[in-house]
């Protein structure tokens, strides 16, 4: 079965459940971990990253939630700005309500990966056994230095990285994935270069796939994983098997 690992969702043409369900279903994919997206217009990313256009810092988590109650094929991802003093509290109550993880973005949320309100959401995730997902930075406390701090200092806890670390090689990542049980590598907006020396060292069971829809379509990450010179049991594990073990999903 292939599971798309990594989507964002919001109450916007471009990025709502109906869009995404199309293009599942032209890729030939029954299944999709859904997040909340349009805290940042992935096609305006330009005025973003330039100041003119500011983040919407309320996550869409009552959206997601609507979504997988009307569509069995989805499961929930929820998002929390880690600098909250309730973040915790809210992460046990969409727990409770079915969520199957923790997204947190640096690209919203101005956090580090090593500031304390973070670290209680860690150790959170690892006491209910869910994966804490996040991609990384380039100012001081996001890097992909950081995030291997922290999947070490919680080795109970699973941490999913998007994107390998980004869209250039980042061997210190592929490096600690293949090191540490806890910390596992999601494929999408990944260059196939990288893709395929990643799964080299790491071996298949280290690797996640996902689409990051809207910015990219899932049938067209799916081709990256085709294409990759691995076994049959190796491409199950990747398209499918180890996010379903990750966030129980059945």
């Amino acid at each position: 079965m292939i599971i798309d690992a990594h989507a964002h969702l919001c109450p916007k043409p471009y990025g709502s459940v109906e869009h995404y369900l199309s293009q599942l279903d032209r890729s030939g994919i029954k299944q999709g971990l859904v997040c909340p997206g349009g805290m940042v217009d992935v096609r305006r990313m330009n005025e973003f990253t330039s100041g003119r256009r500011q983040a919407d810092p309320i996550p869409c988590n009552d959206y997601i939630q609507q979504a997988v109650l009307a569509h069995p094929g989805l499961a929930a991802v929820a998002c929390l700005d880690p600098r909250l003093p309730h973040a915790p509290e809210a992460l046990e109550e969409w727990v409770s309500r079915g969520f199957r993880g923790l997204l947190v973005s640096p690209l919203v949320h101005p956090f580090s990966f090593l500031d304390e309100g973070l670290a209680a959401l860690a150790s959170l995730c690892g006491e209910r056994d869910i994966p804490l997902v996040a991609h990384t930075g380039f100012r001081p406390g996001v890097t992909p230095g950081d995030f291997i701090q922290l999947a070490r200092r919680f080795p109970r806890t699973c941490f999913l990285l998007e994107h390998m670390g980004g869209p250039q090689a980042d061997m210190d990542v592929v490096d600690a994935a293949a090191s540490l049980d806890n910390l596992f590598l999601e494929t999408s907006l990944g260059t196939f270069l990288h893709l395929q020396e990643t799964v080299k060292k790491t071996g298949a069971s280290k690797i996640v796939f996902g689409s990051e829809f809207p910015m990219s379509h899932p049938g067209m990450e799916l081709e990256k994983i085709r294409l990759l010179p691995v076994s049959e049991a190796e491409r199950d594990l990747i398209l499918g098997a180890n996010v379903q073990r990750l966030f129980h999903l059945h």
